[in-house]
């Protein structure tokens, strides 16, 4: 039998292109060849797709543009089901099996990619346009988690065009919101724009910095206690990683400590009870189903020093190198990295031919 043709896409315009890069590289290394026909389709960060024949190195380095590039489209013709490459002898199409966006942030992880693959008909491996799109948008999956029962930070959403500072701090004092606070950018990922204050004098530049990133922003409480994920694999039948915890010694899990670990630590597996890890599993899958999620997800929460959970976000696509948290918390439940990415492509397969992607 002929090997499935899977699509990497990696790159994109959001603020996380090099991330992506470094987990785009990371999966096409755990890829078996032998199974799988892998294509490398990079995003420039300007927009441009371009079909890559190089080496996971090249793209890790982002060295990967000024290699062996050829223009190309996803064909939106369901009939065609793939791309075509527009080199130097004329268009010629890919046929593809399905698509494996590793593609974090705006444009990639918020559901137009998605789009994309499901207009084409090209089963998307993770989740689909409308979980992409819920999970990306902090303020209506606060709402959507809210309605089910599960606690979400106290939160004001406004807008970049009527951000008046005064009036801004003063529905906070009416929502009794006050420092310390988080204002976020509504959509955006890794803590891009994110600020953490202690003062309402701080609230201005801290909007400025969010509105760099969206055009809306989240001002939230912070919420006592600490973090904990937890890595979900599958599409009916769940499969849990161990739960993981992030110690802080001060400030909160911004860019630089989720990449460097400068100041922090990640304790996996979380030191928790095994009651309070079930819990937090358990609340994980109630989110995960909820948001229509499948493939796989990393559900981030807070637990309180009372023991109560409160949602944070669902990572629809989350880091993928060999040290990110998802696959670590999968490898602390038995799935080695390679592993774990061949039963993310054979679940997704399976699910093709089953005729439900």
């Amino acid at each position: 039998m002929s090997r499935p043709t899977i699509a990497v896409l990696f790159g994109g315009q959001s603020s996380e292109h090099e991330i992506s890069l470094q987990s785009a590289a990371a999966v096409i290394r755990q890829i078996s060849p032998d199974k799988y026909h892998v294509i490398c389709l990079g995003i420039t960060r300007q927009g441009h797709w371009l079909l890559f024949e190089g080496t996971p190195e090249e793209i890790e380095d982002g060295s990967w543009e000024r290699g062996r590039c050829t223009p190309c489209i996803l064909s939106p013709d369901a009939k065609n089901r793939g791309l075509i490459c527009l080199g130097p002898e004329g268009p010629k199409p890919i046929a593809l099996d399905a698509a494996f966006p590793i593609l974090h942030g705006k444009n990639g992880e918020d559901g137009t990619v998605q789009g994309l693959l499901e207009l084409a008909r090209i089963p998307c491996i993770g989740c689909g346009l409308l979980s992409s799109a819920l999970c990306m948008d902090k303020l209506l999956s606060h709402k959507l988690a809210a309605q089910a029962g599960i606690r979400v930070p106290r939160a004001v959403c406004v807008e970049k065009e009527s951000a008046q500072i005064s009036e801004i701090a003063a529905l906070l004092r009416e929502q009794n919101l006050t420092p310390p606070l988080f204002v976020k950018p509504l959509r955006a990922g890794s803590s891009f724009g994110i600020s953490k204050i202690e003062s309402l004098e701080e609230l201005s530049g801290a909007l400025g910095m969010a509105f760099s990133y969206d055009r809306e922003a989240l001002i939230e409480e912070a919420v006592p206690g600490f973090e904990v994920g937890c890595a979900v694999l599958g599409a009916r039948d769940l499969f849990f990683g161990e739960v993981d915890e992030i110690e802080l010694s001060g400030g909160f899990f911004d860019f630089t400590e989720k990449y460097t670990l400068k100041t922090s630590r990640i304790h996996m597996p979380a030191r928790i009870s095994a009651e309070t890890a079930s819990r937090i599993r358990e609340t994980a899958a109630v989110l995960y189903r909820l948001f229509s999620c499948s493939g796989f997800a990393r559900v981030d929460l807070f637990l309180t020093p009372e023991g109560e959970i409160v949602f944070n976000e669902i990572n629809t696509i989350p880091g993928f190198t060999s040290h990110s948290r998802y696959p670590n918390m999968m490898k602390g439940a038995g799935l080695s990295f390679s592993q774990l990415v061949d039963r993310i492509l054979e679940e997704a397969l399976a699910e093709k031919k089953a005729g439900r992607a």
